[in-house]
């Protein structure tokens, strides 16, 4: 490696860094637990800690299957496919949050079909987890994916031969096969859905209690109470860390 590589290196992890320390050194220690332990900040992050996980069994239960799609089957108009799975990475998650207002919202596309079953999901804590799902989906197919093509067919089709059924197949060799890059989607999902702040607010708002996640807890003590919102920024910083090494964890025992 060229010793020059090390500069710009440097220069990247220090733009990293440098902003994360500055949180840091913003941070009332004295008064931090009280800080981040006021009545609407645990039930912000309580919120956020049940919607996260919610999102996430929805990415897996719908995450697997469009990963296998997309890694084991060959179709007409599969690059158009993925591309439009993985259209949220990309999509301002405002955006997104109208497109779901506009489609689960009272005057949406299916608003009336909502309505005739008595179910109100706009500005609810569903609207929530289905907008954290809508940001952390492509998060699960990406890893899972990437995961069953490094793995290949091989012991799939020794499987097969051997007389054992798809959904033998499946439940018996193809997901004890990928199950750190599961894993590692898991965790991916539920650090996005954490940290989801556009989508949320525009289809869910910022209801105390009901839709008020941490991120919208954060940006409006930004305006009363700043160091009550630099000590939920870094409680936040501490939880993505602790994500990132289960990542890290679950990569490293990848067969």
């Amino acid at each position: 490696m060229p010793r020059w590589v090390l500069l710009p290196a440097a220069l990247g992890a220090a733009f990293i860094v440098l902003p994360l320390a500055a949180l840091a050194t913003r941070v009332e220690w004295t008064h931090f637990f009280a800080l981040i332990s006021s009545d609407s900040s645990q039930a912000a992050l309580w919120l956020s800690l049940r919607t996260s996980a919610a999102s996430t069994v929805l990415c897996v239960v719908l995450g697997v299957p469009m990963a296998l799609v997309l890694a084991r089957t060959s179709f007409r108009g599969q690059s158009f496919v993925r591309s439009i799975v993985l259209l949220p990475l990309v999509l301002p998650p405002v955006v997104g949050g109208i497109a779901l207002l506009y489609t689960f919202g009272r005057k949406g596309l299916l608003g009336e079909t909502i309505d005739v079953l008595g179910l109100q999901i706009a500005f609810s804590t569903t609207a929530v987890v289905i907008a954290q799902t809508f940001v952390a989906l492509p998060f699960m197919v990406v890893s899972l994916e990437g995961t069953l093509r490094t793995a290949g067919e091989r012991y799939e089709v020794v499987a097969a031969t051997l007389g054992a059924r798809p959904t033998t197949v499946l439940r018996r060799v193809t997901l004890p096969l990928v199950l750190p890059g599961l894993a590692a989607g898991a965790v991916l999902s539920f650090a996005r859905a954490l940290g989801e702040f556009g989508a949320t607010i525009t289809f869910a708002g910022s209801l105390e209690g009901v839709t008020r996640t941490l991120p919208l807890e954060i940006y409006l003590q930004r305006e009363t109470d700043p160091d009550a919102a630099v000590a939920l920024s870094l409680l936040l910083v501490v939880v993505a860390v602790l994500v990132i090494g289960l990542v890290r964890g679950a990569r490293s025992s990848a067969p």
